[in-house]
């Protein structure tokens, strides 16, 4: 069966075996760590944190493990599910934006704008009045004022250019990273230059249940919206003229797919720090899998996303065991050498199925 002809039977199918496979990764996920609890335990002590199943279920299990599993590792697996699905949502968005399956959600430079603000808080201690959550409100701070300058930057006469997009993305990415190098090199304190390096290059070890809800509520309610207007997302790879044609206002929908993309990797970047090719390599796989419609591209890719994101993270915190590598490190590790041998062996384009 060629790849982007898969008939709606085999699809479902594959659907639900990614879904299947997310259970079982989240699960396991859990159990692994320095100290080693069943996949049973996890879910009796899940549930029974669930107010309206915890009076039925036995509880056998000691005090720490409920701690270990409900506090520390639970929220972490869960967030870098969350990271995953936000990474990859606007990973699609953006390749069909600029018509590009080689395009990344941080070619905006919105990641770029995020690091400036998290290292001014990490080092300096800025926006004190937030409190513990001076990380994430500092980090989506950043990623919307850049947001902002590309948006501004890449309109000519009211109306946004998609190679001017781009190239503003581009350039803001550059200045946003040299001053983060910047503000690196003014640091006090050594330790905090090793910590503002490693968030910068992704982690979940901060992981707790209060970081779950912004990014979770963002990324349903942007996941919705796109699935919504799957058929837009359609009609926007096969160009302006045919978009006009077709009754789709190219301007206005742009605009917001700017907005929501911002929106997203903001506010993972705030949580999560920078982890690249999640938004790059998955869209890519999900369109060779399944096709172009993105009804279709989307939760497979969020899938997908979620899966990376978890297995990835269970490495970084494993392989050096007692220390973790950041995230990113990982994923780039993983994800380059894939990606190069994907572009030579496939003979894919972007506009679906085979050449």
């Amino acid at each position: 069966m060629k790849s982007g002809r898969l008939d709606k039977q085999w699809y479902y199918f594959f659907f639900w075996l990614l879904f299947l496979i997310l259970l079982l990764s989240v699960t396991f996920a859990v159990t692994l760590g320095p100290v080693k609890i069943s996949p049973f335990t996890v879910w009796k002590i899940t549930l029974s944190n669930l107010s309206f199943l915890g009076d039925d279920i036995d509880q056998n299990w000691s005090t720490a493990q409920e701690r270990i599993i409900w506090d520390i590792r639970l929220p972490r697996v869960l967030l870098g599910a969350v990271v995953g699905a936000g990474l990859s949502v606007v990973g699609v968005v953006i390749q069909a934006l600029l018509r590009n399956s080689l395009a990344d959600p941080y070619i905006l430079g919105i990641s770029s704008g995020s690091s400036v603000a998290a290292t001014l808080v990490i080092l300096f201690g800025a926006l004190p009045f937030f409190g513990q959550y001076a990380l994430v409100f500092g980090a989506f701070l950043g990623a919307l004022l850049t947001m902002i300058s590309v948006y501004a930057l890449s309109q000519v006469g009211g109306r946004i250019q998609t190679t001017r997009l781009l190239l503003a993305g581009v350039a803001v990415s550059i200045i946003m990273s040299a001053a983060t190098n910047f503000i690196v090199t003014l640091a006090p304190k050594e330790s905090g230059i090793r910590e503002a390096m490693y968030w910068m290059m992704g982690s979940l070890a901060g992981a707790k249940w209060e970081y779950l809800t912004i990014p979770s509520v963002v990324v349903i309610v942007g996941l919705v919206y796109l699935l919504f207007q799957s058929r837009s997302l359609n009609v926007l790879l096969m160009g302006e003229e045919a978009a006009a044609t077709l009754g789709v206002n190219i301007d206005t929908f742009r605009k917001v797919l700017i907005i929501i993309t911002s929106l997203i990797t903001g506010t993972v970047v705030a949580v999560s720090g920078s982890i690249g090719f999640i938004g790059l390599v998955i869209p890519h796989i999900a369109r060779l899998l399944v096709g172009s419609d993105h009804k279709r591209v989307l939760p497979v890719s969020i899938l997908m996303g979620m899966i990376l994101v978890i297995w990835s993270d269970v490495f970084a915190r494993l392989v050096l065991a007692p220390q973790e590598l950041p995230i990113g490190v990982v994923t780039a590790l993983c994800g380059g050498p894939f990606f190069i041998w994907l572009l030579r062996l496939s003979t894919y384009s972007f506009g679906g199925g085979s050449k």
